[in-house]
């Protein structure tokens, strides 16, 4: 959802908007569904789960849950505020997110985190005798800081004696894809892109090494069950493939719980070998021309305004940490997987919850998926932006994928109304390692020309050569 105002007035809420817009991707739910009134998001509880929302409401585990930070806090605003009245039972209130990104715009590290977060949450809502009847990616969001469940519908109360209803569905969001980033390529998350129900547990066997047969985790919960499922084919089973282990009491829940634990734990992915992962410590910037940059990035920044920004090209995180010690909630994307997970780690380990790192290649950034290409909602749809920062970013796009700086000021006045952005000529040495394979670029532009180019979208607002560079950095405010 879009940036929300900083407002807990129910009464600013009272009646329907000519604003209000539902949230596609919630649809799928008959207990109740999420839409936005003057850019609150709200989340509607329906009759048809009144006695279970009593239930949940009153047995404490809703409560227990958010005081672990494994769920989002909500109060409870009533049925006044209903977007359908006429099925609704409560309104509920969550707290507010910065950004709602998608699980194939996550780092290893941060899909990791979410998959035991949701094991822990689970863990949680047993001792208290509920379940979670779905563990969908799409139920997390990363949230100052940390992964956080955001579907408070999502937890029922347990059948006693029966299997993890969620058990299939954890494994195809979360096992598989981690298993594959882990023991193929972390590039396999991408394939979370094209299999928005999560990779198949069968396909997922068929992809991973031989060798992960004689891991015990991966063994059990993607090998076999995947060839229990192909023996279940055609004949009637549980969509998680338990049809024969349909007695499960609790001590056998948790030794479920613990031994997916375990194993998404073993599974690691280190950040290197990747193209710009060491990019930050191999700049051509003299400490002089560093310690300019930094002091005129800051500078721009104060100048711009805004709360929200987007540094595009972000590599490890310095300048998204310079524009969150300026009180700036930021969205930091980057292309390459390795640069994002170490900016993750970095963030969760200093407490920096006002960064979110993400993934995504802006010559082909996320699309519109799902029903209508409106389930999950494009890069583009989502910015709530009100600063671009790109720097050291053009000349890969325009030399190392040859896109037209026209189509690239295109992209960034569409995503937000002030952009900071840095020209970097030709000549530059950075520029010049791009060039080494290429003899099909355009003639490198002008200080002059790249101004014109931008003209067309932006007024330019300052324009600050920076000290022992030819490079220089420009303040644009959209037309």
């Amino acid at each position: 959802m879009t940036r929300v105002p900083n407002t807990t007035d129910p009464g600013a809420m009272r009646g329907r908007s000519a604003v209000d817009e539902t949230d596609v991707g919630s649809f799928r739910d008959p207990s109740g569904f999420v839409f936005q009134r003057d850019g609150i998001v709200l989340r509607q509880v329906n009759r048809a789960f009144e006695d279970r929302w009593e239930d949940l409401r009153s047995s404490g585990v809703l409560a227990a849950l958010q005081r672990e930070n494994l769920l989002v806090g909500h109060e409870e605003l009533g049925p006044q505020l209903a977007y359908a009245p006429a099925i609704a039972h409560t309104v509920l209130r969550p707290e507010q997110l910065a950004f709602v990104s998608y699980p194939y715009e996550w780092s290893f590290s941060q899909l990791k985190d979410a998959a035991l977060v949701t094991l822990e949450a689970q863990s949680v809502a047993a001792r208290h005798g509920f379940t979670l009847r779905d563990a969908s990616a799409y139920n997390v969001q990363l949230h100052r800081g940390r992964p956080v469940l955001i579907d408070t519908l999502s937890f029922e109360r347990a059948q006693l004696d029966r299997p993890w209803r969620a058990y299939r569905q954890f494994t195809e969001h979360f096992l598989a894809p981690l298993a594959l980033m882990a023991h193929r390529d972390v590039r396999c998350g991408l394939m979370l892109r094209e299999h928005l129900d999560g990779i198949p547990v069968d396909l997922a066997a068929t992809l991973l090494p031989g060798r992960t047969k004689l891991d015990v985790g991966l063994g059990a919960h993607l090998h076999a069950h995947a060839a229990a499922q192909r023996r279940a084919m055609g004949s009637a089973s549980d969509d998680d493939g338990t049809r024969r282990r349909r007695r499960m009491g609790t001590v056998r829940q948790a030794a479920l719980l613990d031994s997916l634990k375990r194993t998404v734990e073993k599974l690691t992915w280190r950040a290197t070998g990747t193209d710009w992962a060491g990019y930050a410590e191999a700049t051509s910037y003299s400490r002089a021309a560093a310690r300019s940059k930094d002091e005129i990035v800051r500078r721009l920044l104060v100048a711009a305004g805004g709360n929200v920004v987007f540094d595009l090209g972000a590599n490890i995180g310095r300048f998204s940490a310079l524009a969150a010690s300026l009180g700036r909630s930021v969205v930091a994307w980057d292309a390459d997987p390795g640069a994002t997970d170490i900016h993750y780690r970095a963030v969760r380990t200093e407490g920096r919850a006002s960064v979110l790192p993400l993934l995504t290649d802006l010559t082909n950034p996320s699309p519109g998926l799902g029903w209508a290409h409106a389930e999950r909602r494009s890069f583009i749809d989502r910015s709530n932006a009100d600063v671009v920062m790109a720097l050291a970013l053009v000349h890969h796009l325009s030399i190392g994928r040859n896109i037209r700086l026209a189509m690239i000021a295109d992209l960034l006045r569409r995503l937000a109304s002030r952009l900071i952005i840095e020209f970097i000529p030709n000549a530059d040495p950075m520029a010049q390692r791009l060039l080494r394979t290429r003899d099909d670029v355009r003639p490198g532009l002008t200080i002059e020309g790249f101004r014109a180019v931008f003209a067309t979208h932006f007024e330019i607002v300052d324009d600050v050569p920076i000290d022992e560079s030819a490079r220089r950095l420009l303040l644009m405010k959209r037309r």
